[in-house]
């Protein structure tokens, strides 16, 4: 393990004093102070805070989300008040601060257990989404396992956060960033876990299947990731478009069209499908379906001139060092150990259809698949109401859902959970 200057590895244990830990109060005055990221209150509900860029945000256990000060949740000294009462304090936990090194890279990370973790606990590898921003006290996935008993380790993705390198959207790197996690997480951990899985959202469900074998995962969890690549994403995220905006098949065919030739052009540096992409281009312009198209990049390619393509490109992709060539159903086709795959019903930035019969065909191959899917529910698992111009105000993180994850963790699955249906 390598540790730099005052990085040296920490275990520490949040709140002032153990005796924190126990933890509603209802008769106590709450005395205004700073928050403090953690976990409040040992019953449920329990609320988790993170940083944010405007200042705190809360989760609490039973998926309700917002941020500090909008009058669900106040913080005071080493407790947080909740709907005006009761009083939670802060729980104590262990969290061990490092720094380690993925092929050449120093990354930051975080393990964070509870105060009971034993050889018979579940830890965890928590793999990222697309976003840029670092992981480390910044998001509530990991308190939110912790909070029901399972070890966590969480790092900033190479380019985020507290890491070095280059932000990257190449899953081979990524996958091997996610080993050297795993790796780094058993060592702090010690003797104080029995089993060890990963857990990757969104573009993490491309990640986890990659690493699972070198990081000798015993199961794998998946939220709202896909079984499709990058390119059939671009074509699913297009055609959902259309489709909810009341387009049918005929249109969905002439999109299809464009899709093909934008993937074509995306895979071979932008030269492969100039001439066919001006031409669709100018047959579909007037054609009231046409600017609705974004897709995942097909929308970005139309908007931009041949000229422009070829002597530019499009910077903001290339930096991303994507491997176009990663296929999800070979490589979840390796996949030996049980996996649980967790669906949003209506998530537009991950069209589930594809998806849900992929996932279905392997497991009917003899692969151990759990399949939960969430109605009513967008990327994120998040619940949602939908204006008449179809845009989406965001509620809620759906019930039950973090109970899935840490019970799944623990090997100890106990449907029905809230709403899910499992196929």
């Amino acid at each position: 393990m390598r540790i730099k200057g005052a990085l040296a590895v920490s275990a520490i244990f949040l709140t002032a004093c153990a005796s924190l830990s126990n933890a509603r109060v209802e008769t106590q005055d709450l005395t205004a102070g700073a928050c403090k990221v953690g976990i409040y209150g040992d019953a449920d509900p329990f609320v988790v805070i993170v940083r944010s860029e405007a200042g705190f945000d809360y989760s609490i256990s039973d998926g309700r989300r917002g941020s500090v000060g909008d009058g669900r949740v106040e913080c005071g000294v080493d407790v947080v008040k909740l709907d005006q009462a009761p009083i939670l304090k802060q729980r104590a936990m262990r969290i061990t601060n490092t720094e380690f090194d993925s092929a050449g890279t120093p990354l930051r990370g975080q393990l964070i257990e509870p105060l009971g973790a034993n050889s018979e606990s579940s830890l965890v590898v928590l793999a990222h989404g697309s976003e840029e921003s670092g992981w480390i006290e910044s998001v509530a996935y990991p308190y939110q396992f912790v909070g029901r008993g399972v070890s966590v380790f969480v790092y900033d993705k190479r380019g985020t956060g507290q890491s070095a390198g280059a932000y990257s959207q190449n899953f081979p790197q990524l996958a091997d960033d996610l080993v050297a996690a795993s790796t780094e997480a058993k060592k702090l951990a010690g003797e104080r876990f029995g089993r060890f899985g990963l857990f990757g959202f969104s573009q993490g469900g491309w990640i986890v299947p990659l690493a699972a074998k070198r990081a000798e995962a015993e199961f794998l969890g998946v939220g709202y990731g896909l079984v499709i690549d990058i390119l059939e994403e671009d074509a699913a995220q297009v055609e959902l478009e259309l489709r909810e905006a009341g387009y049918e098949d005929d249109v969905i065919a002439k999109a299809k069209t464009l899709t093909d030739v934008t993937a074509r052009l995306a895979v071979s540096g932008y030269k492969d499908g100039l001439e066919e992409l001006d031409e669709l281009r100018e047959r579909y312009k007037d054609e009231d379906w046409f600017p609705i198209i974004r897709g995942g990049f097909s929308g970005v390619l139309l908007g931009m001139s041949t000229t422009e393509l070829r002597e530019n490109g499009i910077p903001v992709f290339d930096r991303l060092n994507i491997d176009w060539s990663l296929k999800p159903m070979d490589v979840l086709r390796e996949v030996d150990v049980p996996l649980l795959w967790i669906l949003a019903e209506d998530d537009r930035e991950a069209p589930i259809s594809k998806t849900l019969t992929r996932l279905k065909t392997l497991r009917e191959g003899g692969q151990e698949i759990y399949i939960y899917l969430y109605p009513d529910t967008d990327h994120g698992m998040w619940e949602y109401d939908q204006a008449a111009d179809r845009t989406r105000t965001y509620t809620r993180v759906t019930a039950t859902y973090y109970d899935l994850l840490a019970d799944w963790a623990k090997g100890d699955l106990s449907p029905p959970y809230a709403r899910s249906v499992e196929h």
